[in-house]
Parts: structure tokens; C-alpha cells; sequence
């Protein structure tokens, strides 16, 4: 018996969709059923993906405090379950093993960087906030009135050597804390990411 290629392919074809059809095999219901293993016992949880401005929503599946599937929400209007590449790999990012856990510091002129504790680097900021802070506080200006035309001086107190600058990593209640404390210190330059 002589087998061709061609025939090889359509007999084997012939013969997959006579298994799949006449022994009642429904390959999606087994797809669904492997899925639904993945995430059995898993607590659902809503979010909104933190990389951009675009507030696309995602469901999270956890078990055991631990992240193990992620997919894009189909009830929600902005990105109607699909994700970009970015939110897609957001359990990559949560769980990299190059992700760095503990404050960092490189002093000047080094070329390592090394670990510092948290209170090491909270008050290293502290100090280095209040240092420029006073070197550069301006309490009052000249300004010119637009009635007299006479000059006067009126009370500003800010401090133009500190700038605040958002991200879209930041949630709504953190963007709210950075803009009280960037006007408590007196920072008039205040800006976010998203609007650049």
C-alpha cells in the first residue's frame, strides 16, 4: 500500500473529526473545565490597572494571598475585557525576583548602590527636604499693584527648590496626600504625569 502525504493528512483529518463528533467529545467544554480548575477556590477580585491614566478594569483571582490569574473585566466600559501588554504582565511585575524590596542608596561619586533600612531613608528625605526647603524659602515678593501702579510686597511663602511631580502609579486618595503635603511644605511647582 502506497501512502502519500495528502493522503496521510486527509486520513488522519477524517478520522479527528469522526473521534471528536461521534464519541461526543466537546473539546470546548474541556477547555472551560481546565479553566475552571485554575481558578477553583480563588477570592475575585475587581481592580484598576495602575499603568497609565486609562483606568481599565481588571479581575484579580487570588489564593492564599497570592496572585494567581489576572484577565481584563468584561462588564467594564472603558476596556470591555481586553488589557494592553503592560496590565497584562502585571503578575510578573508584582512577583519579579529583580524587583527591589528594600530603600537603596549610592553615595556621591560611588558607583554601588547599597541597602539602608526604612528609617535610614525616611530620615535621610526628611533631612534633605528641610535642608532645601530653608535654602531656598522665599517669604515675601514685590509685586506691582494693578490699581496704583505702586509696588508693594505681599507674603508668598513657598519654597521653589522643591517640585512635586505624580505618577500613575499613584491611586486617587495618594494623589490627594501628595498635593496636601506638596502645599504644607510650600512647593509651588506641582504637576502629574498624566498631563505631560
Amino acid at each position: 500500500m502506497n501512502v502519500t502525504r495528502r493522503s496521510f493528512l486527509k486520513a488522519s483529518g477524517i478520522s479527528l473529526t469522526v473521534l471528536a463528533t461521534g464519541l461526543g467529545f466537546d473539546v470546548a467544554a474541556a477547555q472551560a473545565q481546565g479553566y475552571a480548575l485554575k481558578l477553583q477556590g480563588c477570592t475575585k477580585i475587581p481592580s484598576i490597572c495602575h499603568f497609565c491614566s486609562g483606568g481599565c478594569s481588571m479581575l484579580l483571582y487570588i489564593k492564599e494571598g497570592k496572585l494567581i490569574h489576572l484577565e481584563g473585566d468584561p462588564d467594564h466600559p472603558t476596556n470591555e475585557g481586553t488589557l494592553c501588554p503592560k496590565a497584562a504582565s502585571l503578575a510578573s511585575v508584582a512577583y519579579s525576583p529583580d524587583r527591589p524590596k528594600n530603600p537603596k542608596y549610592r553615595a556621591p561619586g560611588a558607583k554601588e548602590w547599597k541597602d539602608i533600612t526604612w528609617d535610614e531613608a525616611i530620615e535621610r528625605i526628611a533631612k534633605k527636604t528641610k535642608e532645601v526647603r530653608d535654602a531656598t524659602w522665599v517669604s515675601t515678593e514685590e509685586v506691582t499693584n494693578a490699581k496704583t501702579g505702586q509696588k508693594e510686597t505681599v507674603t508668598v511663602n513657598r519654597a521653589e527648590g522643591i517640585a512635586f511631580f505624580g505618577s500613575a502609579e499613584v491611586d486617587n486618595e495618594e494623589s490627594y496626600l501628595i498635593t496636601k503635603l506638596s502645599r504644607l511644605i510650600g512647593a509651588p511647582y506641582h504637576e502629574h504625569q498624566a498631563r505631560i
